[in-house]
């Protein structure tokens, strides 16, 4: 029974978004090469997936604007050959992956909350340190790691956390967050949104 309980909690999380294998480590030519900054200021983006059924948080993950753009992406299975990526670390983001990260995570069971917060260019490159420095996170700790993350940007305001919903919910309440939501409804098999994706096709703006 408790070995039926854990698989079945796996599984939730491998369909939500939540749960990846071990972390990849992409060279250094290949990270120079896609090194992406977004003109607008230092930001920190919080996506939050979560179910359409039950309100419930499936996945978190943070993207970071400072002296380049990146998507800490904790225990994720967004991956294509053409973004390098180490660890749970997504290099390169430009408007376009940027796009289609957002709307890989969005499908018929699925929406996501996308929360931006204009931040220090100071916090802004503490935060991708701490990101580039955390290693591979466990499954199923993909809130945990983005709030420890955040609490140490926002001590005192941001608490660790291992429930999504409850991290965006804190995350709200910061001064200057905006929020907005994005609703698809595509199939389940969110890979086919990647499956057809061309990066030959689309520009980095």
């Amino acid at each position: 029974m408790i070995r039926f309980v854990i698989l079945a909690f796996c599984a939730v999380f491998a369909l939500a978004g939540c749960a990846a294998p071990p972390g990849v480590w992409a060279s250094d030519e290949d990270v120079a090469r896609v090194a992406y900054r977004d003109d607008g200021p230092p930001r920190l983006t919080m996506f939050t997936m979560l179910n359409n059924n039950t309100g419930s948080g499936a996945h978190t993950s943070l993207m970071i604007n400072g002296s380049q753009r990146i998507i800490w992406d904790p225990a994720g299975s967004f991956k294509h050959e053409s973004i390098p990526e180490r660890n749970d670390v997504i290099f390169g983001v430009t408007p376009a992956i940027a796009d289609v990260y957002t709307r890989f995570h969005a499908r018929k069971t699925f929406h996501v909350k996308i929360q931006e917060l204009e931040v220090t260019p100071a916090q802004a490159q503490k935060a991708m340190q701490l990101a580039m420095s955390h290693g591979t996170a466990p499954q199923a700790q993909c809130a945990r790691s983005t709030s420890s993350i955040l609490a140490e940007i926002f001590p005192g305001q941001v608490k660790q956390t291992w429930y999504p919903k409850a991290l965006a919910d804190e995350f709200g309440k910061l001064p200057g967050v905006s929020e907005k939501v994005l609703y698809e409804y595509d199939s389940d098999d969110n890979s086919k949104v990647l499956a057809a994706w061309d990066p030959s096709r689309v520009g980095s703006s």
